[in-house]
């Protein structure tokens, strides 16, 4: 089976400045992953932390500024043939599976399509059985009638059931997960995880879980790795991880993260001066720290904002 490794990825996006300079935007900077078959890994952040940017340059939507890709060791080759390839061995299942449906086109075609683009099927006979044993791996039926649906007849849940199933359409090894729940209601959320986790184990599937809920990170994926504008702050075991923060931004992330059972959480700087295996950005790769998403989450904290002015380069 397939395991995909990202490399020292960076991504750069020139912004326009003032005068005659422009300013360069590191949306992702030298950011390594690694995902192995039969595993999930939680890349987590929040909203502007380069968490979809590194899921476009996996699934080769955007090209990296620099770094590698490999799959089993081997480089990813360029081309629309070698792009073509990829894709049958990794897919991607999006954040808003109304937006990733045609909604001019019924069930029928968009979940036919792949499986004739990347010759899973031979004849009409074949892409009949195919189309049903995909609506029976993400629990939908009866598959006359779900197939001859459009996206706009089908509940959220049922969208993403869709969503995920074009997806497994080509037989993937490698599966990135870019919020998959965050625009379902709460009590399908749960289910979905669940199924994801369900096909993971059954088809041994290597999977990149982007999130920026850490309670569903923790229970979906064995490792996690926090990123904060761009760069990675800390990784490891998906419960070392959340039980026992060590960056101070993973701190703040455990803190806010709602659990009414929790006992009010305090940012610890001491613990984090004492842990030299996490990494300490030097600055924020972003243009400016004032737009930054998460610093305005804690505006008026003054003792987060002493704690992070305190933050120096390794």
């Amino acid at each position: 089976m397939t395991t995909l490794e990202a490399l020292h990825l960076r991504k750069n996006y020139d912004i326009r400045g003032t005068g005659l300079r422009n300013k360069v935007l590191k949306a992702v900077d030298d950011v390594s992953i690694v995902v192995r078959p039969g595993e999930s890994v939680a890349l987590v952040g929040e909203s502007g932390s380069g968490k979809s940017t590194i899921a476009k340059m996996l699934i080769r939507l955007v090209e990296p500024t620099a770094g590698d890709i490999t799959l089993d060791g081997e480089a990813i080759g360029k081309g629309r043939r070698a792009t073509k390839q990829y894709r049958s061995r990794v897919q991607m299942v999006f954040q808003d599976p109304f937006s990733s449906l045609n909604p001019s086109l019924p069930i029928r075609h968009q979940l036919a399509r792949p499986l004739r683009i990347h010759g899973i099927v031979k004849n009409r006979a074949e892409e009949e059985r195919e189309l049903r044993r995909l609506l029976d791996s993400v629990n939908l039926g009866p598959a006359d009638a779900m197939l001859a649906k459009y996206p706009h007849e089908l509940s959220g849940g049922q969208r993403q059931r869709i969503a995920i199933a074009r997806a497994l359409a080509p037989r993937p090894e490698v599966l990135i997960a870019d919020e998959p729940v965050s625009m379902l209601d709460v009590s399908i959320r749960l289910e979905i995880l669940q199924l994801l986790d369900d096909l993971k184990k059954e088809r041994n599937l290597a999977v990149l879980y982007i999130t920026h809920d850490l309670a569903t990170a923790r229970h979906f994926s064995s490792q996690i790795v926090v990123m904060r504008n761009g760069r990675v702050v800390e990784r490891g075991g998906s419960s070392e991880v959340i039980l026992n923060p060590v960056h101070p931004y993973t701190q703040l992330l455990v803190r806010a993260a709602p659990d009414p059972k929790s006992e009010p959480f305090v940012v610890d700087p001491e613990r984090y001066l004492d842990a030299p295996h996490v990494l300490v950005t030097e600055s924020d790769p972003g243009p400016s720290a004032d737009g930054a998403h998460w610093a305005r989450s804690w505006e008026g904290d003054a003792a987060v904002t002493a704690l992070l002015g305190t933050l120096t380069p390794a």
